[in-house]
């Protein structure tokens, strides 16, 4: 690493911003997480400016800019379609929400800009002129080292602003950086402040990690510094609960390994981390096998993620679909016939089919290399092979598929609307799935005159 960094993955247009800011007599950087990304040969994400414009100077300079954060000297610059996010240089006071600054100060040094910041290796800024670092903090050493450390005081830092914290969990699994120690301690002295973080900001940060490619490191730093034990005390039940001989880990090592193994979306990783969260509730020793049981903890996991989620903020589909994840993450398939494979999709529905695959090889990998074997991914796979086929055949899986519907019942057997449609026409879905030639108008019909005919006895 040198201090002059390589300034061809930026984009154009944070060039042109830099220079309609000097040629109005301004000084510009580059600055913040896309320099950290530009020395670790990654690709940015965001790019943000900072300069000694002031905010009544950046409204002037760039007329059709949003004034997004204009109080604390920040606008948004739109060209191309995307956004970049230019600021003035700037100090801070106190922190009275333990989130925002109560206010700001503008600055013309850009040194004292970075101290404001959070960790190191988010404290460096570039030239765009010459692509010279300015890195007081040595943020490109701690890059070296692979070291997550705050902007000198941790505990200060943390205290300013209770969402750090999370973040200092998130870019260690993000970045795989270890936390320096005292950063690590500092975490555990400030959770007053954390306490004040909304349920959106942490539900956003969750959502962050699970973009790493081992989300659990983040989660390890939450679990060693109590912060999981006040965003979900639910998942520390699982610490240290042991498992069954199938299995390596505890039920959170287990969590652990399944939520890194799990491919997809952080979603479906979310999904992961709470599949066995049913578990210690649910564990019982068995006399017979000499074993650890865990009965029904999918039903017991899918009634606990509701209100976790909901507690999260997480969207009503999102909460839906991690709850059934939970509740349908069990199954042994054995050579089902025909029938109970139509039965297994009705039950979780063909939109979950592919999430519940991708979790189950999670959860089989999650088991501890030494528990896997062959006809785990066997069974899965001849599960794939197994709906695949009764999909193509286009069997009836709900009652939209039936060739009779609510309409054809009140017009054929003089029925009124009511619930007695619906539960002739379930009646009727449950016949077609055990033999799909049944679903022929005529038969259904004489089917539903039958099940009236019973109701009326």
């Amino acid at each position: 690493m040198t201090e002059t960094i390589s300034l061809d993955a930026v984009p154009a247009d944070v060039f042109a911003i830099c220079r309609t800011l000097a040629d109005k007599g301004k000084r510009a950087w580059i600055v913040g997480g896309c320099v950290r990304d530009l020395i670790l040969g990654r690709t940015a994400s965001d790019w943000d400016v900072c300069t000694d414009a002031l905010p009544d100077d950046l409204l002037r300079i760039f007329p059709r800019a949003v004034p997004t954060g204009i109080a604390h000297g920040t606008v948004t610059v739109v060209k191309n379609h995307e956004h970049y996010e230019v600021t003035t240089l700037r100090g801070e006071t106190t922190y009275s929400d333990g989130r925002r600054p109560d206010s700001v100060f503008f600055v013309d040094d850009i040194t004292a800009d970075l101290a404001r910041r959070d960790f190191t290796v988010n404290a460096m800024a570039i030239s765009p002129v010459d692509g010279h670092l300015i890195d007081p903090f040595d943020g490109q050493g701690d890059l070296r080292r692979g070291i997550l450390r705050a902007v000198g005081d941790a505990h200060a830092r943390f205290s300013e602003d209770g969402l750090r914290v999370l973040r200092a969990a998130r870019f260690s699994a993000q970045l795989g950086f270890a936390l320096d120690p005292a950063t690590h301690r500092a975490i555990g002295d400030t959770l007053d402040t954390f306490r004040k973080v909304s349920a959106e900001r942490i539900r956003d940060e969750w959502m962050k990690a699970m973009k790493s490619n081992k989300p659990s490191m983040a989660f390890e730093i939450m679990r060693e510094t109590g912060l999981l034990a006040i965003i979900c005390p639910e998942l520390m039940e699982s610490v240290g609960v042991d498992q069954n001989r199938y299995h390596t880990f505890d039920v959170w090592g287990h969590a652990m390994s399944c939520m890194d193994a799990c491919v997809g979306d952080p979603v479906l990783r979310i999904s992961a981390l709470f599949h066995d969260v049913g578990k210690p509730r649910s564990r019982a020793f068995s006399d017979k096998t000499k074993d650890y049981t865990f009965y029904e903890h999918e039903r017991i996991g899918a009634e606990m993620v509701r209100p976790i989620c909901e507690r999260l903020r997480f969207s009503t589909d999102e909460r839906g679909r991690i709850e059934d994840l939970v509740r349908f993450h069990m199954w042994h398939y054995d050579g089902w016939t025909d029938a109970a494979v139509r039965r297994w999709i009705r039950r979780v529905g063909t939109h979950r089919v592919e999430d519940l695959y991708a979790l189950r090889e999670a959860d089989i990998r999650g088991k501890g290399p030494t528990k896997v074997t062959p006809e785990d991914f066997d069974s899965l796979g001849a599960l794939k092979a197994h709906v695949e086929r009764i999909l193509a055949e286009g069997a009836a899986l709900t009652t939209k598929d039936l060739k009779v519907n609510g309409n054809d019942l009140m017009r054929e057997l003089a029925l009124k609307p009511g619930r007695i449609l619906g539960e002739i026409l379930e009646q009727l879905l449950e016949g077609v799935i055990n033999d799909p030639t049944e679903n022929d108008r005529d038969r259904l019909l004489a089917r539903a005159r039958e099940i009236v005919g019973g109701k009326k006895d």
